[in-house]
């Protein structure tokens, strides 16, 4: 059976599974759940302004892929450059023009997710496409997308200049994903997610027990998580890179 891919404004009746626990830990590291920005876009009411931009992809009547997008205004005041801080400020530029009545001028990706058993198969380059069709419709020329390439969790303490080949053979599928669908990559965005939490709540989220202070390795993530005894705090920065689409 061929992939269905509706929004939730079609199809609302999709949010619960979209939500549901296939997408949930271990689907993604338990930490990036305690990113504060994430709740500006998928909290209650905030996410009700958004049904047009997320998405549900559907086999045999059941959702085995997800997405979302949010509308931003950009080249405006200070926002002609796309932001250092990535995924975080791209939510919390969107929560703002939202709060003011500011119109948005472009539309940011921020999440293309597979079950496993989706995977392998092109859905993500369709989804891609429907998201780049979708910017399109609603009046819109450009998707950008702070690309988080998740096979950097292979070498967290490397740069990601370093992981970006410099020839411009993409290591990464995401990226690769994206440049193939048209994507010009633009910068990296260095601190593109933010997660802090005590040692204690460190230890509940990646079941790490941590004895010294340091940088220290995490499953899943991109890069290193810093730990301060003393200060009883783990802070994780993750990079990501801004990839940009004219559609």
């Amino acid at each position: 059976m061929a992939f269905e891919i509706f929004t939730l404004r079609q199809r609302p009746e999709l949010r619960q599974q979209i939500f549901s626990a296939p997408f949930r830990p271990p689907f993604w590291p338990e930490f990036l759940l305690h990113d504060p920005a994430a709740e500006l876009y998928f909290g209650s009411p905030h996410f009700e302004a958004y049904l047009d931009y997320a998405f549900a992809a559907l086999e045999d009547g059941r959702v085995i892929a997800r997405a979302f997008s949010v509308p931003f205004a950009f080249g405006i005041d200070e926002r002609h450059e796309l932001p250092d801080g990535g995924w975080d400020a791209v939510i919390r530029w969107a929560h703002e023009d939202r709060s003011i009545g500011r119109p948005p001028s472009a539309v940011s990706a921020l999440e293309i997710s597979l079950l496993p058993a989706a995977r392998g198969r092109g859905l993500s380059k369709i989804i891609l496409q429907v998201m780049r069709r979708n910017t399109r419709a609603l009046g819109f020329s450009d998707l950008y997308a702070p690309v988080r390439p998740t096979e950097k969790a292979r070498q967290p303490f490397m740069p990601m200049r370093d992981y970006l080949r410099p020839d411009g053979l993409l290591r990464d599928p995401w990226l690769r994903t994206h440049v193939q669908a048209g994507g010009s990559i633009v910068k990296i965005a260095p601190y593109a997610m933010t997660v802090v939490g005590t040692v204690a709540e460190w230890t509940s989220w990646t079941g790490l027990r941590v004895e010294r202070s340091g940088p220290v390795a995490v499953e899943g993530g991109l890069s290193p998580l810093h730990i301060s005894l003393e200060q009883d705090h783990g802070v994780y920065v993750e990079p990501g890179v801004w990839v940009h689409h004219r559609v």
